[in-house]
């Protein structure tokens, strides 16, 4: 027998292994196609330019869907991620608990340096990965909680946090240079005093059991209701007319990244329904169809920080300053940066398997937090 005879077999069985990690119960299909969608909708964000809002009726205006609503639907599936790791629809039991709770401190630990170091490549993108990382950090007190009692506080948290975030973002602080660098470390272009609403959110569809047809549904219907009140009622009040510096302007608005009450609720409800269609339809065929975008995010991590290397490192050769936006989106870098991270991402998946930053930051936590793991929990947290 031939030494590439003797290869087949094993080359065949791991490539099936790679398949089934993709593919098999393990995974959560609909959580990692919403991932992608998140992910790619953050790079429109980033590369194209966006002039005229959202408008329905408008389909040259449709690209605008994602700024504001990508990053709010990435958080929201953090907390998603976050309840699954600690045990889907009901928590872990103490031990294993202490155990999920130190490796993901340590994950959000790595992810705020990782962030640090993409702000420091000067790329003109507010980085989300240090929001993310003290969004880990904050929702671990809540991770026993049952959905109910999550679901209520992310409520209640979603009327009272944007009030008291206009006070806060009208703080001198952040008018000057100190202040400036404190918010690129903190991620205060995604304020964690009021994101934490669409982490608590996810975390309670995990503990409700996103597996399941029923809350599936639910999470379309109330996720397009809240949808509805937000958005609608930004468009009858004519928030978009308003003065963003005032205390009703800055409040009563569903401008994106504006963390206005009618964000919070629109684009809020706007992640709970994504998410809710993206799992009904990963109960269909269409499930293979959105492999590659499944692909994407099952390596979120990997997909985003390389965006963001790309970018730097091309913008510095050919333009001779990474922080020239106007500069790069003039060289048309988004098809060629999305195309080529679906299909790196989908070849990496089906021939070699996990991302590479999303091994890299579990083995590191693994290392140093030590203990029982319960076996091949759903959903796996950042791939």
């Amino acid at each position: 027998m031939s030494e590439t005879q003797r290869r087949a077999p094993r080359t065949a069985a791991r490539l099936r292994t790679r398949w089934d990690r993709l593919n098999g119960p393990q995974r959560i299909g609909g959580v990692d196609l919403a991932r992608g969608l998140a992910v790619l909708g953050m790079f429109t964000a980033h590369l194209l330019w966006i002039t005229e809002p959202f408008d329905l009726a408008e389909p040259a205006t449709w690209i605008a869907v994602a700024e504001g609503r990508s990053s709010i639907l990435f958080a929201t599936l953090a907390g998603v991620s976050i309840g699954l790791v600690t045990g889907g629809s009901e928590p872990l039991p103490g031990p294993a608990m202490g155990v999920a709770r130190g490796r993901l401190a340590v994950r959000a630990a790595l992810l705020w340096l990782l962030g640090v170091m993409l702000v420091l490549t000067g790329v003109p993108v507010y980085v989300i990965l240090p929001a993310y990382a003290i969004l880990f950090l904050i929702a671990l007190a809540f991770a026993r909680l049952p959905a109910r009692v999550l679901l209520t506080i992310a409520g209640a948290l979603a009327i009272v946090m944007p009030i008291v975030q206009v006070p806060l973002d009208a703080l001198p602080l952040w008018q000057t240079m100190a202040g400036n660098d404190l918010s690129l470390v903190l991620g205060w272009h995604y304020p964690f005093t009021t994101w934490i609403v669409f982490v608590l959110a996810g975390l309670g569809a995990a503990r409700a059991g996103i597996t399941r047809l029923r809350v599936q549904l639910w999470l379309v219907g109330a996720g397009a209701a809240l949808a509805l009140a937000g958005y609608g009622t930004d468009a009858a009040i004519g928030a978009r007319t308003a003065d963003a510096g005032s205390f009703a302007g800055a409040l009563w608005t569903a401008r994106p990244h504006s963390t206005g009450l009618l964000e919070v609720i629109g684009s809020g409800g706007f992640a709970l329904a994504v998410l809710g269609v993206c799992l009904l339809a990963c109960r269909t065929f269409l499930r293979l169809i959105v492999l590659p975008l499944r692909a994407v995010g099952a390596m979120p991590l990997t997909a985003y920080t390389a965006q963001l290397v790309v970018w730097a490192v091309v913008a510095s050769i050919v333009l001779g300053d990474p922080g020239d936006l106007r500069g790069f989106r003039a060289l048309e870098p988004f098809w060629p940066l999305t195309l080529g991270t679906v299909v790196l991402c989908t070849a990496w998946a089906l021939l070699i398997g996990r991302g590479p930053l999303e091994t890299a930051v579990d083995r590191v936590s693994r290392w140093i937090v030590r203990g029982p793991w319960p076996a091949r929990p759903p959903g796996r947290l950042l791939g």
